[in-house]
């Protein structure tokens, strides 16, 4: 848990830099079995939580996440006010998960223009690993822009509405890297890209809202020497917090105006990355961490 809450972290700083938020970066996890937490003890858990976060007086500002709702934001906010994306009747910027959605909607684009001329996803297949908040929002702007869709998920239930609804096809867990698509849009855990699993994947490119989907930086060369595009995560997936920075004044992008600029942006500076990284040679998570170093040592 030490170790992932540090990668996440340090992808939340580089996220917010080439996302142009002046507002560093961090991230906290809470340790243990969600199942265990539920009703009264979930809420002591989160208040209890909520005071760890209000020591840092300022320095660290918590929001919703893997494992976490907006209703849990409202229930921190009891213990801190130092919460972003609480619900919008509060004045919170509400649920970031149709935001962070959207940037990896406009991400796959931009990675579809470079590979097939034409960043349009009529026709085209995508296999979507993970179908929660953000998953589901993609899967919804994907079947609209009219993708043919595979999903996998481990909720069943879940994965059989959504193909009902989005006339999707669906894989077990553990087969959805080895169909063959144009498009792997990881949207679940971390690591996912792997030794493992690189050699199994039948796409041209890795594009999803997952945090971290690169286990070691080994497996990004694995993808560029088999000529798979991928998209760094800390750059296609920070719509929502984009979004819920719009709460903090320091952060450049307090008006709705400024919040749409950085939105579109996100197309612009993944393809750039790519654009880059055949330029230089570089492996594109190596140009996304350079841009963003970048940014922040031009701030200091």
């Amino acid at each position: 848990a030490l170790r992932d809450v540090l990668n996440l972290s340090e992808g939340m700083t580089y996220k917010n830099s080439l996302a142009g938020l002046n507002i560093g970066g961090g991230k906290s996890v809470i340790v243990g079995d969600t199942r265990e937490f539920e009703g009264d003890a979930r809420e002591a858990l989160l208040e209890v939580f909520g005071r760890a976060v209000d020591t840092f007086d300022g320095r660290y500002y918590t929001a919703e996440d893997i494992g976490t709702s907006v209703s849990d934001m409202e229930i921190i906010l009891r213990s801190t006010r130092f919460v972003v994306g609480g619900d919008l009747s509060h004045g919170g910027a509400g649920d970031p998960s149709p935001h962070t959605a959207r940037g990896v909607f406009d991400g796959i684009r931009a990675c579809l223009e470079r590979v097939f001329d034409s960043d349009s996803l009529e026709g085209r297949h995508v296999a979507v690993q993970g179908i929660g908040h953000v998953g589901f929002y993609l899967v919804e702007r994907l079947a609209k822009a009219g993708a043919r869709l595979t999903i996998t998920d481990t909720k069943e239930e879940r994965v059989q509405e959504i193909c009902k609804q989005f006339g999707a096809s669906a894989v077990g867990l553990n087969d959805i890297y080895d169909v063959s698509c144009d498009v792997f849009a990881p949207c679940a855990v971390g690591g996912i890209i792997n030794e493992q699993t690189v050699p199994r994947l039948n796409c041209k490119i890795v594009a999803g809202a997952a945090n971290n989907q690169l286990r070691t930086p080994e497996a990004g060369e694995l993808l560029a020497k088999r000529g798979i595009i991928y998209a760094p995560d800390f750059a296609i997936n920070a719509g929502g917090v984009i979004m819920v920075s719009k709460e903090l004044k320091e952060s450049g992008v307090s008006d709705d105006a400024k919040v749409e600029a950085a939105l579109a942006r996100i197309y612009r500076t993944v393809g750039d990355i790519i654009d880059q990284s055949k330029q230089t040679g570089e492996l594109t998570g190596a140009v996304a961490l350079r841009l963003a170093k970048e940014r922040i040592e031009a701030q200091r």
